[in-house]
């Protein structure tokens, strides 16, 4: 095997351990949820439902996952990274028919969208999870009155095992999912023999004719056949990882058929004894192999749950660096995978969550009424701008673009609203948790506006400071060293800089001021990340430097620095002695207009979980001053 085909093997087995654990898991818990008997509209196995449910799953995942994800969505890559957060900076980049409102329109969908994601991050470890356990009650029927105590225990242990990263244990998440995948298979040619006229499900007939003629119990349906595409989001999110190529090669040469066998296998098994309906996945396996399968399945979903912890890791950076949440502190758990983070603050307000849903739901049946409503908004979303994007900037035939949407928006709203028929069942819970979050998100990046303004009228005009400084007369005091302050823009004067010379009455030789600018695309190279200005005075030592990062890129202020040119004497600074200097703001509710009060308090609640700065921009301890000043809001 040459170098290249081991490393596209090696991509394929990652995007196996990390990409396709939420969607492989979903065989656990989708059928024996949609025959539910404690549902508030059940459906009874009868043959012909049975026959309707398989179909319309085969056709579910074929059509959300292989057609829209697979083939169109995942051709929408921002610089190779993928995920709604991608499809709203190409929405901002790009033109779109309707002007700055419609843009604006469309990136705040984004933002729910993403918003919904954070409920689904809570929601599928404790699904999955108890889906794993529960089949304790059919090996060990003695013993099921544990099932959600291991659960928590299990629960508690993966968010534990956060803050030491995934990088050890996920060379292991390839292997364990492909052991996986294959047993699924198996499991399902082996239901598929108890009953082998189960493959006619395969023809949209059957799902087609189990809509028109049942079509309450088709439509009911829907809220739990959505449970086969759950994870779907995963394959785009990933795709900066592991790229388009491997994710598609992997679904659908080993994920897909594997999926699509063992829910016929189950189709199979309710045909041949409708009893087991109570269980078909562990009921498929002999009783001697139960026990290995709950493990292997108890393992299989923690893969599952941690790709969704990673996943929620991913996006709240994104959105810090957007401008959507404060800084947060974040921690880099690889020297070699910069997408491996850890978040501390997003890990224990996930793991309460998730622990308030076990014990409040207590079984994977109940909570799958709550799951559905977080991944058809999503999915639904992300189709949306999809078809946007394919048409305003990709200039996709008319006739092409409006026929597809109309097709699959169509398909993915009639799923969302059948999971609205469980909005008192719980799926108001995803939905609270969209609405929280997207209010959250759009209240600070509202409130950041504000305090920008006012910082902007109290900081004064950068350039007209210098010429003030050069007009000094006597001339200000320069003392050895650099001095590196931070600020928002190029336009104000750093308050820390201001008051350094208005108090102490001294400068340093060199003076750096760093704005950061966060742009929406994944990573800026090295060669591109400076813009210097030497502010009108090129011999005076002092120098305004922008530093552009993508929001995947870490902000190491002492590495940026290195990027500076030192055969220039405009940015040859000394390097042995530099002291940073930072601005911190008190915020305090006050009157000014453009925000209600209600929201003036979640912004100033919010700026609470603000990272430390000194330790989010890697700055030396000893060597950093913090000045600060309040604003009333």
């Amino acid at each position: 095997m040459s170098h290249g085909e081991k490393g596209k093997a090696a991509l394929a087995l990652g995007a196996l351990g990390v990409v396709f654990g939420d969607i492989g898991t979903s065989p656990l818990y989708t059928l024996q949820t949609v025959f539910n008997p404690g549902d508030p509209h059940p459906i009874a196995a009868s043959h012909d439902a049975i026959f309707g449910v398989v179909s319309l799953i085969f056709w579910s995942v074929t059509i959300v996952v292989t057609v829209t994800y697979v083939l169109l969505v995942m051709r929408a890559d921002n610089n190779g990274d993928g995920g709604i957060m991608a499809l709203i900076t190409l929405v901002r980049r790009g033109r779109i028919a309707g002007g700055r409102r419609a843009k604006i329109t469309l990136a705040v969908l984004g933002i729910f969208g993403a918003s919904l994601f954070f409920g689904d991050s809570m929601i599928t470890p404790a699904i999955s999870v108890l889906s794993a356990v529960e089949g304790v009650q059919i090996a060990a029927p003695s013993v099921a009155h544990l099932v959600v105590p291991i659960t928590a225990a299990i629960v508690v242990c993966l968010f534990l095992i956060q803050r030491l990263g995934t990088g050890a244990v996920g060379r292991l998440f390839g292997p364990v999912m492909a052991v996986w995948f294959l047993v699924l298979a198996v499991m399902g040619i082996h239901g598929i023999t108890l009953h082998p006229e189960i493959l006619k499900a395969l023809s949209p007939t059957y799902a087609l004719g189990f809509g028109v003629h049942h079509f309450a119990m088709a439509f009911f349906s829907l809220a739990a056949v959505v449970l086969v595409v759950t994870g779907a989001e995963a394959l785009y999110a990933d795709m900066g990882h592991f790229g388009r190529g491997p994710i598609t090669r992997v679904w659908l040469l080993l994920v897909f058929p594997a999926c699509v066998l063992n829910y016929m296998g189950q189709g199979g098994l309710l045909l041949h004894d409708s009893t087991t309906i109570r269980n078909p996945f562990f009921l498929l396996v002999p009783h001697w192999a139960q026990i290995p399968m709950v493990i292997l399945a108890t393992v299989a979903t923690v893969i599952a749950s941690q790709a969704v912890i990673a996943g929620a890791f991913s996006v709240a950076q994104q959105a810090a660096r957007l401008g959507y949440l404060p800084r947060l502190r974040i921690a880099h758990t690889s020297e070699h995978q910069v997408g491996q983070i850890y978040v501390p603050w997003i890990n224990w307000a996930l793991l309460v969550s998730v622990l308030l849903l076990v014990f409040s739901f207590r079984s994977s049946a109940a909570l799958a009424f709550a799951y559905g409503t977080a991944v058809t908004g999503t999915i639904t979303i992300t189709t949306l701008l999809f078809f946007t994007i394919a048409r305003c900037q990709w200039h996709w035939p008319r006739a092409a673009v409006f026929g597809g949407a109309a097709v699959l928006l169509a398909i993915d709203l009639i799923f969302f609203a059948a999971n609205l028929t469980k909005l008192v069942h719980g799926a108001w819970l995803p939905l609270l948790i969209g609405i929280a979050v997207f209010t959250v998100l759009m209240t600070w990046q509202q409130g950041r506006e504000l305090v920008t303004r006012q910082r902007q009228k109290d900081e004064g005009p950068l350039r007209a400071f210098v010429e003030m400084l050069h007009a000094l007369d006597p001339p200000l005091h320069r003392v050895p060293g650099t001095a590196v302050f931070l600020n928002r823009s190029a336009a104000t004067t750093p308050l820390a800089m201001r008051a350094n010379v208005e108090h102490n009455r001294i400068l340093h030789k060199h003076v750096v001021i760093l704005s950061l600018d966060t742009v929406p695309i994944p990573h800026i190279p090295k060669a591109e990340r400076l813009q210097i200005d030497d502010l009108g005075y090129g011999d005076d030592g002092i120098i305004h430097v922008t530093a552009r990062f993508g929001y995947k890129d870490e902000p190491n202020i002492p590495a940026l620095l290195d990027l500076l040119p030192d055969d220039d004497p405009e940015t040859a600074i000394d390097r042995e002695n530099i002291s940073y200097f930072l601005s911190t703001i008190e915020l305090r509710r006050g009157d000014m207009p453009g925000m209600s009060r209600w929201r003036k308090r979640l912004f100033i609640a919010t700026s609470r979980i603000t990272a430390d700065a000194a330790e989010y921009f890697c700055l030396p301890r000893d060597r950093t001053v913090v000045m600060g000043s309040r604003i009333e809001l």
